[in-house]
């Protein structure tokens, strides 16, 4: 049951298709630090067949790693979604650069020959140029010579993150195949917003969510102030701020109290103006809460973070890569057809 992964990021299909029973013989990331995180945490020892840019793996090559690899059953690909994206400028087929990487995917599977391919987008893929570009793909597909299915999977189904998704399940025609979709059960697009932050940007990062919540849709993010924001409580402290950066006692009048600890005697000279904290405060997701919404273990951030992965490329590769839970779910379907 082997699989080549395309724009495999660090691996969020592939580790979905492995836990299903798949095995992964070959993969190929344009980004460094990605490619790098994929070695670290699935080929520590190199001996996957691995390119970079699939746009200068020749028909040569391919039809090499057929021989010597043997049948390659799935063909898998997250492509590259920003030319679809709402994000983005949505160029789609225009944008030379991205739009385009999808006929690299027709070029591969037209010398491997796999039995599927499983394709990975953006929900806006559907709407794209009026339909047109997402009728292009799947007569692209058509025209190889496989028979298409798609259904817009949300990642909340499995995990607390609201990411909807459309997954492509491309049959080679010619053989009884049973239906993948559809599938999920209920999903729900609930994401509790509890709070704003002065900040400029794009909407959601001025939102704050519930911790209890689910949470939006992850971004590239790549640190700083494009993380989301969740509240978390705070709890028997009386001064917040006891002391200034420079280590010396804080003003009276500028300590924050916490409502829940115990006071400080009142003063006269203030009249009743203290600051109180209202044992509430904002913080970013980590790039460890990322990894988990993506539902990818927590020793894959660990190995990252050991290996010198900045937390910048963590968040970066979280926001980047598709929930392996899904992958699985799909991947245990087609192991049963």
């Amino acid at each position: 049951m082997n699989f080549v992964e395309m724009f495999s990021g660090i691996g969020g299909i592939g580790y979905g298709l492995v836990k299903a029973g798949w095995k992964c013989i070959g993969y190929a990331e344009l980004d460094k630090f990605a490619h790098r995180s994929y070695e670290i945490l699935h080929d520590p020892e190199r001996r996957m067949w691995n390119r970079y840019n699939v746009r200068y793996v020749s028909n040569r090559s391919l039809r090499k790693l057929r021989r010597k690899r043997g049948k390659i059953r799935l063909l898998a690909a997250g492509f590259p979604c920003q030319s679809f994206s709402i994000a983005g400028k949505r160029k789609g087929f225009r944008d030379r650069t991205r739009g385009t990487l999808f006929f690299e995917i027709i070029r591969w599977a037209s010398i491997l020959e796999p039995e599927f391919l499983l394709l990975e987008n953006v929900e806006g893929l559907l709407n794209h140029d009026n339909g047109t570009t997402f009728e292009i793909i799947i007569g692209a597909l058509d025209e190889l010579g496989y028979d298409a299915e798609w259904q817009v999977l949300n990642s909340s189904t499995y995990v607390p993150q609201n990411r909807e998704r459309i997954f492509i399940v491309a049959s080679l025609r010619g053989a009884s195949r049973g239906k993948i979709f559809p599938f999920g059960g209920e999903s729900s697009n609930y994401v509790e917003v509890v709070g704003r932050i002065d900040v400029k940007g794009d909407d959601y990062i001025k939102r704050v969510y519930s911790p209890t919540g689910l949470s939006p849709c992850l971004p590239t993010m790549q640190g700083g102030g494009q993380v989301p924001k969740v509240i978390v409580e705070q709890s028997n402290v009386r001064c917040i701020n006891p002391r200034k950066p420079d280590g010396t006692q804080t003003y009276q009048q500028d300590r924050i109290y916490s409502v829940d600890g115990v006071m400080t005697a009142l003063s006269a000279q203030l009249s009743g103006r203290f600051n109180i904290w209202d044992g509430k405060r904002v913080r970013n997701l980590t790039p460890l809460e990322c990894f988990r919404l993506q539902s990818y273990p927590d020793e894959w951030f660990y190995k990252l973070r050991n290996a010198g992965i900045s937390d910048s490329q963590l968040y970066k590769m979280a926001g980047n890569g598709v929930t392996s839970e899904v992958a699985y779910q799909i991947g245990k379907r087609l192991m049963a057809v």
